[in-house]
């Protein structure tokens, strides 16, 4: 797997929340632009400091997170 070298997390900088290359830009926004419909090329346009390889290494991130094994809860 690539290593997440644009992730960082810093208890210092919003709340100890993934964000990207140090960035006051949560992991979870740059998400939720592309699960809104945003295309790469408007995020990208709209948030100058944001990088294309940002945007790859958040996708990376959140399957990374999604690939854990499901322990069903007791019920």
């Amino acid at each position: 797997m690539k290593q997440l070298d644009r992730i960082t997390v810093n208890t210092n900088v919003m709340g100890g929340r993934p964000c990207i290359r140090g960035l006051r830009m949560p992991v979870s926004r740059v998400l939720g632009m592309l699960a809104a419909g945003e295309r790469e090329e408007t995020i990208l346009a709209n948030h100058p400091d944001l990088e294309p390889e940002d945007i790859r290494q958040a996708l990376l991130y959140a399957a990374s997170l999604s690939d854990d094994p499901v322990i069903p809860l007791a019920g």
